[in-house]
């Protein structure tokens, strides 16, 4: 019996659950948000909580300058630091090339970000089912995120355009008003 034993296995021996979990995570920190199956992404907002609780924990010291912390924050801060980087690669790659420093990231970017939040710091979607094995798909997202679209409207074009319009007519529907106003107090 599997009694007080948590997380899943996968099917998998410990180093290679382990390596799985550790990409994952890396690549929710880098993109903020990616496509995995549920399970998965059940047992990867474990991990990746626990790793920014532990930056949120520190408050201002996680992202204030080195130069500006004293000798017993410089050492909080170096040992969140390395308690984060010894679970996640210290680099990733953003779908354009780029190298995106993830422990630098953890501790300015989203430890700046979910600073006054106890936890609860991702997001699951479901998307349905893959087809090739009927496996449940789910995004794993960052609760801040930009939310998941099927088509991606430029907002300011749109605004622009019916801004210029909506005035107009208010300001014709404001006169047509203080007109009406005007003859309904005259005639009353």
């Amino acid at each position: 019996m599997r009694h007080k034993k948590a997380g899943r296995q996968f099917g998998r021996d410990t180093s290679s659950r382990r390596a799985m979990l550790r990409n994952l995570t890396a690549n929710l920190i880098t993109h903020e948000r990616i496509e995995t199956t549920d399970a998965k992404a059940k047992e990867l907002r474990r991990v990746a909580e626990r790793l920014i609780t532990k930056a949120t924990r520190l408050g201002k010291i996680a992202y204030t300058a080195q130069s500006e912390l004293s000798a017993a924050d410089k050492a909080r801060r170096l040992h969140a630091e390395r308690l984060v980087s010894s679970y996640v690669p210290r680099f990733g790659v953003k779908a354009d090339g780029t190298k995106v420093d993830v422990v630098e990231k953890v501790m300015l970017d989203l430890s700046k970000r979910f600073e006054g939040r106890p936890g609860g710091y991702t997001r699951i979607i479901k998307l349905g089912n893959r087809r090739g094995d009927n496996a449940p798909m789910v995004y794993i997202e960052f609760i801040d995120a930009t939310p998941v679209t099927d088509k991606q409207a430029p907002e300011e074009p749109a605004a622009a355009v019916t801004a210029e319009p909506t005035s107009a007519a208010s300001a014709s529907a404001e006169s047509a008003s203080t007109a009406s106003s005007g003859e309904t107090a005259s005639n009353e």
